[in-house]
């Protein structure tokens, strides 16, 4: 039985950390069943470094710590454009696919729960996204960081490419 945790969001230092999902999971014993969690993690600076990790543990809070250790240690960066990003990109990651469009100042961020933790931790403020395929908040936001890893800055597309783009 799957249980989704209200959206908590932390700020540790210069870290931004939401919870995206707590799943239980119960073992039956000779004394009943005997619970533990596991915590889907978000982890950002707000300024262009995400990743996600991913705890267990008996309890709620220590599987929230491990995620975020983990999240912490698998960041990466991304491109940005001012508030957005540079250009609209597709991720996948089975069968969640996230699709994400850059949006003029004041807009937003216009996505679902796990589409928008990621964008906020991020550091993005206005963003349109569309998701497809499987809802599961865990594969959404790895579908989300796989199409974030594709953002390119103008700079970078004419540096590889070897023209001048105007």
């Amino acid at each position: 039985m799957a249980r989704t945790a209200e959206k908590e969001s932390k700020t540790t230092g210069e870290l931004i950390d939401k919870v995206v999902k707590i799943k239980r999971c119960a073992a039956v014993v000779k004394g009943g069943r005997r619970f533990s969690f596991a915590a889907m993690v978000v982890v950002g600076n707000g300024n262009g470094r995400v990743g996600w990790g991913y705890g267990k543990a008996n309890e709620v809070p220590p599987a929230v710590e491990k995620a975020v250790k983990c999240g912490t240690r698998n960041q990466m960066d991304i491109e940005l454009a001012d508030s957005t990003i540079p250009h609209t990109v597709k991720g996948q990651f089975g069968a969640a696919k996230v699709i994400l469009v850059p949006a003029s100042p004041g807009t937003g961020v216009i996505a679902g729960a796990a589409v928008r933790a990621v964008c906020e931790a991020a550091g993005i403020h206005d963003i349109l996204t569309k998701s497809f395929g499987s809802n599961n908040s865990v594969t959404l936001v790895k579908a989300t960081i796989a199409a974030l890893e594709q953002l390119r800055s103008r700079g970078e597309i004419e540096r590889l490419r070897g023209v001048a783009l105007t």
